[in-house]
């Protein structure tokens, strides 16, 4: 017994050992696995992290100065992963915008050696000795890309015929034909532009090459390279030549990475391509302009401007942009052609900037005896459109032609003359400057097209310098329905109320010829409601207060025969009260009113609204067109009370209203009797 109890004991704990052991070596494999999945899960979350890095690691402003701490880290590494660090630090081909330094750095060339015949090309002065040293250094298909842009920059400048037909070119266009996919992506996009330029028909083999190798690339080419290559393709469609792949999937990586953009040249290069653009697209690239306005150049600013003008998109706050950093410029950077361009822009979009109008007018002023005839019809054109008189250069616009009419066609005289008349400019000493115009128009007037024609004898009447060889031109039978045939309406109703115009020029001033009134011939349009603005109504409803709600007693919008309408009409006695005007005559009316003469001491008034666009530019003065029209009602016999815009508005209440209609009506009646 004591021996088995011996021998049980020993079992019982040798069990027990192996069973302590077996738990010992579980545990320590238990916590080798999780230690080995936890370290295999670090591995991993390591490597994402790293590869992420390494993405981000060359573009950040540390990046020098990791770059070097890593290769002292990595003197004893092997050769393979010296290159991998290497390949880190050097900026890759695109990367994600980060900021505008890290974009800055995408414009950046790769970084490779100059071949010695680059070089010498570079610096070469003619065609021929861009020939000559290929032809005696030859290279790479990258070096004959390189000699070929340079080779079409040397032609433009020296000029050369049948370039491509010589035997050197066409050893450059073979190398680069056979080597195409080594050309450098910048090299690439300027060949199309230089081999396009140079002539190379473009269903030429080398041509088609070059862009599927384009196409092939387009994802790698930097953001400059893709709008120079706009650019390209924009000319090749003015040509009906367009490679419809290509440039689907240009816009659509201009649209894609318009965050890439970095630089003003850029930016103006793209906008002078705006009509291939989505809205979206230009909604960006004005975001862009906005941001980068500052480091414009003023050729950027008129490359950029002229591209809003072009897609007539008035931004607003990109053109205030843009006026503000132009106004900075040194004068001899606003060159005589760009100032063109500013006003042409302005005048377009309808944008008002005094200070750089101004900024224009004493740049041009010096200037104006160096300006051709076009130069000055185009500046006063985009000034009239805009409304500013600057009279020093209307008198200096007035003294060009003086000087140089024999230079001025006959289109440049009628445009003159308009724009002239649209700001109602009224030369000091007009006598040399209006025999010279009627003599350019003696022979060439009769053969102008019929809506310039009317223009200009309009013009004529609003300066005053009409005749009765000019009025009874446009007043025949043959030329109303000439200027009424197959037009739009609302261009023919605005010729017909220009004729009426002319029409009461005839009748009212004192030119001894009578003709019938166009309104026979062009009736007015029926059915046509016309709307008050805020300041006829408001007019309007005083005026009725004024005479106490007698309908008898006032005719508001009265549409005379003249062409012109009234927006109130009074009938006043000797004591300035109102009186009944419905019997009595009224030769302005169509109808000639009633029967009943005025009676002995009555005044006609007319009450005429002046609205903000009646104005020149930060004047008070009227516009031409209703400096005429006040000219007229007062030769009908018309007392004209005026009611401008800025008088107006700061009354508040109706009774002030009324009082300064009494006060109005008073003074101008008293104005007419002191006469």
């Amino acid at each position: 017994m004591p021996t088995n109890h011996n021998a049980l004991s020993k079992s019982r704990v040798a069990g027990s050992l192996t069973q302590n052991l077996r738990d010992s070596y579980c545990s320590f494999l238990h916590v080798n696995v999780v230690a080995a999945i936890i370290k295999a899960d670090l591995t991993r979350m390591t490597t994402r992290l790293l590869c992420r890095w390494a993405r981000l690691f060359p573009r950040c402003p540390q990046a020098v100065t990791a770059s070097a701490r890593l290769q002292t880290s990595t003197v004893h590494q092997t050769e393979p992963m010296c290159q991998m660090s290497l390949s880190w630090i050097r900026p890759s081909a695109r990367h994600l915008c980060q900021g505008s330094e890290l974009a800055r750095m995408e414009e950046t060339t790769l970084p490779y050696e100059q071949t010695q015949v680059v070089r010498l090309v570079e610096k070469a002065s003619s065609p021929e000795e861009v020939l000559q040293l290929w032809a005696e250094h030859g290279g790479s298909a990258s070096d004959a890309a390189r000699c070929l842009v340079q080779l079409n920059l040397r032609v433009m400048e020296k000029g050369g015929e049948g370039i491509l037909q010589d035997p050197r070119c066409e050893s450059m266009l073979e190398t680069v034909h056979s080597q195409v996919s080594s050309v450098w992506n910048g090299s690439l996009v300027g060949l199309l532009r230089a081999l396009t330029m140079l002539g190379l028909p473009s269903d030429a083999p080398l041509l088609c090459s070059i862009q599927n190798e384009v196409l092939w690339r387009i994802r790698r080419l930097t953001y400059r390279h893709l709008a120079y290559l706009m650019d390209w393709v924009a000319f090749q469609r003015r040509r009906r030549y367009e490679n419809e792949a290509l440039t689907t999937a240009l816009l659509k990586q201009l649209e894609l990475r318009w965050t890439e953009l970095c630089d003003s040249r850029t930016v103006s290069i793209l906008m002078g391509r705006a009509s291939l653009f989505t809205p979206s697209l230009m909604d960006k690239l004005e975001d862009k302009a906005l941001e980068l306005a500052e480091s414009f150049s003023a050729e950027d600013i008129r490359k950029v401007a002229f591209a809003l003008a072009s897609q007539n998109r008035r931004a607003v706050p990109l053109l205030r942009a843009l006026s503000y950093h132009l106004n900075q410029k040194p004068s001899s950077e606003l060159k005589t052609p760009l100032l063109l361009d500013i006003a042409y822009v302005y005048g377009k979009l309808n944008f008002h900037q005094t200070q750089v109008l101004q900024r224009i007018a004493a740049e041009l002023l010096p200037r104006l005896s160096e300006l051709s005839s076009l130069d000055v019809t185009r500046c006063a054109k985009s000034l009239a459109f805009l409304k500013w008189l600057h009279l020093p250069m209307f008198e200096g616009f007035a003294q060009h032609y003086v000087s140089n009419s024999e230079n001025y066609s006959t289109l440049q005289v009628c445009n003159l003359l308009i724009s002239f008349a649209k700001l109602n400019f009224q030369l000091s000493k007009g006598e040399e400057f209006y025999q010279k115009v009627h003599k350019a128009l003696e022979g060439p007037f009769q053969n102008l097209e019929p809506f310039l024609k009317t223009d200009v004898v309009w013009s004529l009447c609003v300066l005053n310098q009409a005749n009765p060889y000019y009025i009874s031109s446009v007043t025949k039978y043959d030329f109303l329905k000439k200027l009424t045939a197959g037009g739009i309406v609302d261009r023919t109703e605005s010729y017909r109320l220009k004729l009426l115009h002319i029409s009461a020029f005839a009748q009212l001033e004192p030119l001894g010829i009578t003709i019938e009134s166009p309104s026979v011939l062009l009736p007015a349009p029926q059915g046509k409601v016309e709307v008050s603005t805020p300041l006829q109504s408001s007019l309007h409803t005083a005026l009725q207060s004024l005479t106490n709600s007698r309908t008898q007693a006032l005719r508001t919008a009265v549409k005379t025969i003249y062409g012109w309408t009234i927006d109130g009409e009074l009938m006043v006695d000797s004591e300035n009260k109102p009186i009944d005007l419905e019997n009595l005559k009224a030769p302005h009316l169509p109808g000639g009113g009633g029967r009943d003469a005025l009676p002995a001491g009555a005044r006609r008034i007319a009450f005429v609204a002046w609205e903000f666009p009646n104005f020149c530019l930060r004047s008070k003065d009227l516009l031409g067109r209703f400096a005429m029209q006040k000219r007229h009602l007062q030769l009908a016999g018309f007392i004209v009370v005026e009611v401008p815009y800025f008088e107006w508005l700061e009354l508040k209440s109706d009774w002030q209203k009324v009082a300064y209609l009494k006060d109005k009506l008073g003074k101008a009646v008293a104005e007419d009797m002191a006469k």
